[in-house]
């Protein structure tokens, strides 16, 4: 367990239970996700062209992304300062909050801002969540956890999507409502992890010295690079997250630019989470038989070659490919951040997991604008599936790497 003392916690409380949180971030995210981009397109539009509009799009996405490398960067200090008890209650209930907000018709200007707002809380998240995994996870194994993790949060999204689809026509194609569902989702979460009962030893806040936290950073960023197999476990970490970025943001993009109905985008977004759900079902076990580096080298091949296809596919065949290429990323979300968790003590874990945390975000500040420059060279928005394929063969090649 790490350096962090729980001064109290229910009993029958262990790392499946931090993992079943799972059902509620999983949930709510793909609620927010099967939106996300159509509301900014939305905004956008006001302002550009529609083929400019997309673009400037993956530019928002990318300078969105590049605020969270930052929070991520910081994170060691932060949770230096706050208990990770603390942090979660703070970072659920913020999003339940800032998303309740952003469901209203606000200005673009205030939206903005709210969204950066739960750029914090979704990034601090992000890294609370296999932090508490992995300080229970003894007796049971982090692929096993990891696994139990995605697949609560794959079972709720199977209905998200198509859920806020639904919504979205009862309110006249206001893409905004689902977001309030999105919030509500967010507060029982809060509720559920009220009931572990968990009490951890308060931190005191030092002054903040700026120049002394910035040498600190550096140089615990160059401890973790330095460190044995962790270069390697950041980028296949990028590779993941950066196909990840790419699919998320033009997806719903593309479905709707081929003519088809939010219903239709819907349902392709939750039958796409079907895979997700058989796989990983029985993977953890198979990780433990083969290693993550096996699964992580048929996701990103297989990636590739759907990511050739979609270049070329259209109607209801792209469609088709949207769906089953899936498969791919169901068997790499459980492994990915594998070779981190194994290549490190639980100790170091709080120390190092900010900065590895950055290949999650960092990826969202290059995929999209490398987006955005095919967009704009080939005019057409499914040329941005010539940056998959690149990208997952180059992550292939990377994790098999000597170096």
């Amino acid at each position: 367990m790490s350096r962090e003392k729980y001064l109290s916690i229910n009993e029958n409380v262990t790392g499946y239970s931090f993992a079943n949180l799972g059902l509620f971030t999983g949930f709510a995210s793909c609620i927010v996700n099967a939106v996300y981009s159509l509301v900014l397109l939305g905004i956008f539009k006001e302002f550009f062209s529609e083929t400019t509009a997309s673009a400037v799009v993956g530019v928002y996405a990318a300078v969105y992304a590049l605020f969270a490398v930052v929070v991520g960067i910081f994170s060691t200090e932060i949770l230096h300062w706050f208990s990770k008890t603390k942090l979660l209650y703070f970072c659920l209930f913020s999003l339940g909050i800032c998303y309740t907000m952003m469901s209203f018709a606000v200005k673009p200007a205030t939206f903005i801002a709210i969204d950066y707002a739960t750029n914090i809380a979704l990034t601090l998240l992000g890294i609370l969540l296999p932090l508490f995994i992995s300080d229970f996870s003894k007796g049971i194994g982090m692929e096993k956890l990891n696994a139990r993790l995605h697949l609560w949060a794959n079972i709720g999204s199977i209905i998200a999507p198509m859920f806020a689809m639904t919504i979205v026509g009862w309110f006249d194609g206001n893409y905004r409502v689902p977001l309030l569902v999105a919030a509500i989702v967010y507060f029982s979460g809060v509720l559920f992890f009220h009931k572990f009962g968990i009490v951890q030893e308060e931190k005191i806040i030092k002054r903040v010295n700026f120049k002394h936290t910035l040498r600190a950073l550096r140089i615990n960023a160059g401890m973790f690079f330095r460190k044995q197999g962790m270069l390697r476990a950041y980028v296949v970490n990028f590779g993941f997250y950066a196909l990840r970025s790419m699919r998320l943001l033009y997806v719903p993009i593309i479905v709707i630019e081929n003519g088809f109905t939010n219903e239709t985008l819907g349902l392709i977004l939750s039958l796409g989470i079907i895979p997700y759900v058989v796989v990983e079902t029985f993977i953890g076990g198979l990780i433990k038989k083969f290693g993550p580096r096996f699964w992580l080298t048929i996701g990103f091949t297989s990636f590739a070659c759907f990511s050739l296809i979609a270049l070329l596919a259209s109607g209801y065949s792209l469609l088709f490919i949207f769906v089953l290429w899936q498969i791919s990323g169901a068997l790499m979300e459980t492994s990915h951040d594998l070779l981190f968790f194994n290549g490190t003590k639980k100790t170091e874990q709080s120390r190092y997991y900010g900065i590895f945390r950055t290949s999650v975000n960092f990826p969202s500040v290059v995929a999209p604008v490398m987006g955005t420059i095919c967009i704009a060279i080939f005019r057409h928005t499914s040329a941005v599936w010539l940056i998959t394929f690149v990208m997952a063969v180059l992550s292939t090649i990377l994790l098999w790497s000597k170096k």
